[in-house]
């Protein structure tokens, strides 16, 4: 799994990225990188935080240079200290010291089997959109859309909405709608033989993370980055919709009914953030649907993996 997320605005990547440790730790999946599509100066630092929290900090961060600028309510959560100790350690101090997403991409991509790799995309599409249109290199004799059409089994993106929104029937979707030309180019550019799961917005507010389990299920240690992180963003008495854990539970778990999908189509994106689906017998494309029953197993799922604490804990 690549996990290219947008962590720093909304709190469901942190809840995300808690959950794809906790499934690796359930030997269900390989986070292989972590990708970041939003720029501030301390989302590197938080995500080698929460990965090494998990136990994982080791693993490869790469960093979007040119992208929309986003405030954080919950990322200087990184810079906090107990008696000069970080209170969360991590190696990563800054975002200069990690290198650029696409060559992340590039140099995991490269090194993995033929047709292995699942992306999970929750945020901006610049860093994949960059990917399909970067040439060959160093790190491979392969252009970014042959290395996707090799290496790549499936895309799992948060964005978009393939259903009317509280009756308004063109939603604009935060995803697409803060960078419209990447998300363009992502639908356009992407390889028809490898197939794109869409989880539209319509998903996630269905499935709310219970502000009980925020309350209740992360107090195994004195500081949790996940539950301050939160808390920071949403206060005690919200409950968070889950977008970006959604398109993490497709893909790791496609075939255990939690969701149903669409007939196979092609996604289009218009200049003004509207995503719209046409239906194509053997399209690349298809989006997530899901009924009442399924929202309630999907609920307990997501607040079983993102509440498990890590292996030693």
């Amino acid at each position: 799994m690549i996990f290219d997320t947008d962590i720093s605005g909304d709190v469901d990547d942190v809840l995300a990225l808690a959950m794809l440790h906790t499934l690796q730790d359930r030997g269900q999946c390989n986070l292989l990188a972590v990708t970041i599509s939003k720029v501030n100066p301390l989302t590197g630092p938080f995500t080698d935080a929460v990965n090494t929290f998990y136990g994982r900090p080791h693993i490869p961060i790469g960093i979007t240079r040119k992208a929309q600028i986003r405030d954080s309510r919950y990322l200087p959560l990184v810079n906090e200290a107990d008696n000069g100790v970080p209170r969360f350690p991590h190696a990563l101090q800054e975002n200069e010291a990690a290198p650029e997403a696409v060559e992340t991409l590039r140099r995991t991509l490269a090194a993995q089997p033929d047709g292995s790799v699942v992306i999970i995309q929750v945020g901006l599409a610049v860093n994949v959109a960059r990917l399909l249109q970067s040439p060959a290199d160093s790190i491979s004799e392969l252009t970014g859309s042959e290395l996707v059409r090799r290496k790549v089994r499936l895309l799992s993106v948060m964005a978009g909405s393939f259903e009317p929104i509280q009756g308004n029937h063109r939603y604009h979707e935060a995803n697409v709608k803060n960078d419209i030309p990447s998300m363009q180019q992502l639908a356009e550019l992407w390889p028809d033989d490898v197939p794109v799961v869409w989880s539209g917005f319509e998903i996630g507010i269905a499935v709310p993370y219970p502000r009980e389990s925020i309350a209740a299920d992360f107090d195994y240690v004195p500081h949790h980055l996940v539950k301050e992180a939160y808390l920071l963003h949403s206060g005690p008495a919200h409950d968070r919709p889950t977008w970006d854990l959604t398109s993490v539970l497709y893909a790791v778990f496609p075939d255990r009914g939690y969701f149903d999908v669409s007939v196979p189509g092609r996604v289009s994106v218009a200049d003004d953030s509207y995503t719209s689906f046409e239906t194509r017998p053997g399209g690349r494309d298809r989006y997530l649907t899901m009924n009442a029953q399924q929202a309630a197993r999907v609920r307990e799922a997501l607040v079983q993996l993102v509440s498990q604490p890590p292996q030693g804990h």
